[in-house]
């Protein structure tokens, strides 16, 4: 982090350097330290439910559609990771940065919120960061006999790098949400229909077919109870209506259910330990990227673990 000069040439890059990197370092071990309390207060019960009683109102709509934007999000993403910066791809870059994450839900915003408040300013109204710099800085500038410093250029590198970061946590809570569904199609699959249903197309194919079969059956020419028997053997193909009206219902079932899952699953992954080392990951990369004044490199791989179930799913269900 080069962006602080001397007033005085009596005072050594190498020493504003090492002070900057000595107030950075601080400061994201007492953010580290408040990891544990931040947990427990905000993911675990009871907190867990008024973190995510949010999600009532407004966002059992937004959820579903960020639901549906995320694979489109998740390959800009890729798209600026794999290719390289050339001159003839500038062009696709900053296509892929104009791509937003979605809409922000209440319960996105309130998380970014506590994330900012409490973990990294602990508390404060001004961002904490910028004090613990100047009291590293002040102490050298003491040493020589030099005047204040204009701390300003700190909050002009830093806040973007909080702000994208924070951006990129909000996108893992719909990663979180799709993995959950996934994983909440497979048991309910698995023990209610004894099918293996890895997504919510999978379950919405498994379905179509059960209802196919009810209706073929109730029409049958010998009754019901035989069409029963002879459906069971003869299964009926499902109608593309049939199929798409019932894959209808179930992604919104999963939709709204994704809303509120976080008061469910917030305090398992707080349990096994995911709050925790996500969190300490954002952090990892933000103290790296104030440190040595580089562009957000916190890129969470949620997102990508819910896209390969997905794709997954489509190849399990035949739309692949």
């Amino acid at each position: 982090m080069r962006t602080v000069t001397s007033p005085e040439q009596t005072i050594s890059e190498a020493e504003i350097e090492h002070a900057v990197r000595e107030g950075i370092r601080r400061y994201f071990d007492d953010c580290r330290a408040r990891v544990p309390t931040f947990i427990d207060r905000h993911f675990h019960y009871p907190g867990a439910i008024t973190t995510n009683r949010r999600a009532l109102g407004w966002d059992m709509l937004r959820a579903p559609i960020n639901l549906l934007w995320a694979p489109i999000y998740a390959l800009a993403c890729l798209t600026k990771i794999l290719l390289p910066r050339r001159t003839g791809l500038i062009w696709l870059h900053s296509l892929a940065d104009r791509v937003p994450a979605g809409f922000t839900t209440r319960v996105q915003h309130h998380i970014s919120q506590l994330i900012l408040v409490e973990l990294l300013n602990n508390g404060q109204e001004s961002p904490l960061i910028e004090r613990y710099l100047v009291e590293a800085l002040e102490a050298v500038y003491d040493r020589h006999n030099c005047e204040s410093i204009d701390h300003q250029k700190f909050s002009e590198l830093v806040h973007p790098l909080i702000a994208d970061t924070l951006s990129q946590y909000r996108v893992t809570r719909t990663a979180a949400a799709d993995i959950t569904n996934s994983i909440g199609c497979t048991v309910l699959g698995a023990f209610a229909f004894q099918k293996f249903t890895p997504g919510g197309i999978g379950l919405g194919v498994v379905l179509a077919s059960m209802v196919a079969k009810t209706l073929a059956a109730r029409d049958f020419i010998l009754g019901e109870t035989i069409g029963g028997w002879y459906y069971s053997v003869f299964p009926p193909e499902p109608s593309l209506a049939t199929t798409a009206s019932v894959m209808v219902a179930v992604m919104a079932a999963l939709a709204a259910f994704a809303a509120l899952s976080g008061v469910i699953f917030d305090p398992v992954q707080a349990a096994i330990g995911l709050h925790r080392r996500r969190l300490h990951k954002l952090l990892d990369h933000l103290q790296q990227d104030v440190t040595l004044s580089t562009q957000n490199s916190f890129r969470p791989k949620d997102q990508f673990v819910a896209r390969i179930l997905d794709t997954f799913d489509m190849v399990r269900s035949g739309f692949l």
